[in-house]
């Protein structure tokens, strides 16, 4: 299997897991705070990604000089990432705050041209706009629709994490242990997060403590799979197979809680993944142009 081939896959993998990270946090309720339901999302992934260092016998401690820089960044972007999402789980549909949050592809090119030089076309500078556009219709401007904020805020959370799976790419590229930059992110982002969840604690039924270790198991297995994949292949190339959430997220939408997204929110999923389409193909044929012209030679 090529590395192209099994970042798709991954990133399906990461997908599926995502959407039911998503659906655990809903199931959990409004009344937690939603610095509560990052806490255990992220303390149970460090947990998980401690136990894989240990077993693969990696050091607990960057392995690549001059990556804990960007270790850093990919923590800040990816919390602040990870609370907006959860903080927009709270109102929206869940399709509607997994589309905003799957903004984060075509963001992640535009930060792998800030970190690494993987430079857009001109094309794929149209296409970000198309898919900005499109999150308008999610979003759906205007401060009389009472899910404005919500949905402004999930949709900054696709930016954030846009940004930090442009670190991710950086980190791959220089070598950095998979594992580690998980293990790195979920306990680093987990010590900034607990006086904030101390201070709000609010106690919590069986149900709950299910649904939110279950988000947390999920959100490893998630962060596992998509850090595996863009540290495979360049965002630009498989970027657009992280959108089949949306097709998971709606199931769970439907069949979990009865919710369907209105049609307005529909024609945004639409000219969303239209974008997301339109850029694989494009970038699929600029690889075999470049493919052929160098087999030419």
């Amino acid at each position: 299997m090529n590395k192209r081939t099994k970042g798709i896959l991954l990133l399906i993998l990461s997908a599926f897991f995502f959407a039911c990270m998503n659906m655990f946090v809903k199931l959990s309720g409004e009344e937690l705070p939603v610095f509560q339901k990052v806490f255990f999302r992220n303390a149970m992934a460090a947990v998980i990604a401690f136990i894989v260092l240990i077993k693969n016998k990696a050091p607990m401690r960057p392995s690549v000089k001059g990556s804990l820089p960007f270790l850093i960044l990919r923590t800040l972007f990816g919390l602040a990432g990870v609370v907006c999402n959860y903080y927009a789980l709270e109102t929206l549909v869940l399709s509607d705050a997994s589309i905003l949050n799957k903004m984060s592809p075509f963001f992640a090119v535009l930060f792998s041209f800030i970190f690494i030089r993987e430079r857009p076309r001109f094309w794929q500078w149209l296409i970000l706009g198309g898919a900005l556009f499109g999150a308008v219709f999610v979003i759906k401007p205007g401060f009389a629709n009472a899910a404005f904020i919500p949905a402004l805020v999930g949709f900054l959370g696709g930016v954030f994490a846009g940004a930090a799976y442009g670190c991710v790419r950086k980190l791959g590229l220089m070598g950095e242990n998979n594992p580690y930059i998980v293990f790195f992110f979920s306990t680093v982002s987990t010590l900034i997060v607990t006086p904030v969840m101390i201070a709000g604690y609010v106690p919590m039924t069986a149900l709950q403590w299910v649904y939110l270790l279950s988000a947390g198991i999920t959100a490893a297995l998630a962060q596992f799979s998509i850090t595996a994949a863009y540290t495979c292949a360049p965002a630009k190339e498989i970027s657009v197979y992280d959108f089949t959430q949306i097709i998971f997220a709606s199931l769970m939408s439907l069949i979990v809680f009865q919710q369907v997204p209105d049609l307005i929110s529909i024609i945004g999923y639409l000219i969303i993944v239209g974008m997301a389409v339109l850029n694989y193909f494009l970038s699929n044929r600029e690889a075999k142009s470049k493919d052929t012209a160098s087999s030419e030679k």
